[in-house]
């Protein structure tokens, strides 16, 4: 199979790449005692892409295809060729880095359906013993994984897994004034399969009793003073702000259809204590928690600095846009399914950790408030964001006071991060986040505890 490959990508005469892929999907759900979601597929198929004079053909096929490489590779080159001469751009040849070559330490494990209901339903057994008095409980277990081969025309080879499972678990109670009140979280390690990181359910007791320790707080929780106010903003929701605020904006195909970030290399856009990161496979000296270390395209991943001291440094690009730009390509270019083709997308986003205790900075403040978890979140290619904020407290006289109920937060990143003075020292990582751009994207994002102005929403 290789050296058919080979011989079919050499015959090309074009920059073109070939990329086989499998993806296996599990998941379960219990919902209160009941298993309601029991899901695994599987699918697999094969892809080309051949670049000529500016413009991409792409073709693929299902299955796992021996003898029709070739014919896909030709399917490819044939649309590349239509397209040019039809819209010709007449930008020459791709400029292409060294060719990589990549190949995966583990083989792929799979993960058994009934390991994966049983940790459910033992999940679900602890909560419902333990908290008789709520109104519902869900447990969901996601065990996903990516296998991708890839070759390219210039002899690049890669071969790489992405394994990723987690857990989430949903409570609900009734305050007294008859609302529903709402909290879950995601318990994890990131890249890995379920049987790496879930062996003994009762692992999991002590931080879903800290989940319901919470719920009960918000419970009698608040709402906030709407407005303008100093904010704490905690490591889940500076996450979101560095991947959907920022990092969109800066994803350099985003970037040419005139995003914020456009003609802004060189200008502050953020407080000198605010750097920013795409990271590629190693963040903070550790391994990141999805780490990529070839792309869709062939070209072996670097990190790509963003902001660097509240300055912008660059963007996420592509071959093209790397080579429209006059940059050095850090592999931002990803596809989600076999059938679909690489975009600009981000891989692990982070704000860098600053010098300050967490406790130091909630003393810091008057009054205020601490946001710790967010749910979902919006933003445009302006950099204006609006987040849901489902847990958080009062900061009163430099001490945490009562619960909140839900709210949101909004405003224009570029403007939020010029009024950051202070950032914890530690980075906490959301790893079960999906990007949603034009295709789904398994992305990492996160970051220290922000102390920065910001709008909230009341009641």
């Amino acid at each position: 199979m290789n050296d058919m490959i080979k011989a079919a990508l050499a015959s090309c005469g074009s920059h073109a790449e070939i990329r086989r892929q499998t993806t296996v999907k599990r998941r379960v759900g219990v919902l209160s005692g009941s298993l309601v979601t029991n899901i695994s597929t599987k699918s697999a198929g094969a892809c080309a892409r051949v670049y000529r004079n500016g413009v991409w053909g792409f073709a693929s096929i299902g299955g796992a295809p021996d003898d029709g490489i070739g014919a896909i590779l030709r399917s490819a080159d044939e649309n590349a060729l239509l397209l040019d001469s039809r819209r010709p751009k007449n930008k020459g040849p791709l400029s292409c880095p060294a060719p990589a070559r990549f190949e995966a330490p583990a083989p792929f494990k799979e993960t058994r359906q009934k390991d994966m209901i049983d940790f459910a339903m033992a999940l679900d057994s602890y909560i419902g013993k333990t908290y008789p008095g709520l109104t519902s409980r869900s447990v969901g277990i996601t065990a996903n994984c990516m296998e991708k081969e890839l070759y390219t025309s210039g002899g690049g080879f890669a071969h790489q897994l992405f394994p990723r499972a987690y857990v989430i678990v949903a409570l609900s109670t009734e305050a007294a004034d008859g609302e529903n009140i709402e909290l879950f979280d995601v318990f994890g390690g990131g890249e890995g399969y379920f049987e790496d990181y879930y062996r003994d359910p009762a692992a999991l007791y002590e931080k879903i009793d800290r989940l319901y320790a919470e719920l009960t707080a918000k419970r009698e929780g608040v709402f906030p003073e709407a407005g303008e106010q100093t904010c704490i903003i905690d490591a889940a929701i500076s996450g979101m702000v560095a991947h959907e605020a920022v990092g969109h904006t800066a994803e350099a195909d985003l970037v040419l259809a005139g995003s914020v970030a456009a003609g802004a290399i060189g200008k502050t856009v953020a407080s000198p204590l605010v750097s920013l990161t795409d990271f590629a496979h190693t963040a903070f000296g550790e391994k990141a928690p999805l780490p990529v270390w070839v792309d869709d395209e062939g070209t072996v991943c670097e990190d790509a600095a963003i902001i660097k001291n509240g300055v912008l440094t660059g963007y996420m690009n592509n071959l093209e846009s790397a080579q429209y730009f006059g940059v050095k390509p850090c592999g931002n270019a990803r596809a989600y399914a076999f059938s679909d083709e690489p975009l600009v997308r981000m891989r692990n986003t982070a704000i860098h950790p600053g010098k300050d205790k967490l406790a130091d900075m909630i003393a810091s403040v008057d009054r205020g408030y601490y946001l710790t978890k967010t749910q979902n979140g919006q933003a445009d290619t302006t950099g204006e964001f609006m987040f849901g904020v489902t847990m958080g407290y009062e900061i009163v006289n430099g001490k945490l006071g009562r619960a909140l109920r839900d709210t949101t937060i909004s405003g224009v990143a570029f403007d939020m991060l010029k009024t950051v003075d202070m950032l914890s020292d530690t980075v906490t990582w959301d790893f079960a986040g999906y990007c949603g751009k034009k295709q789904p994207m398994p992305v990492a994002m996160g970051g220290p505890a922000l102390r920065c102005k910001v709008n909230i929403g009341g009641r």
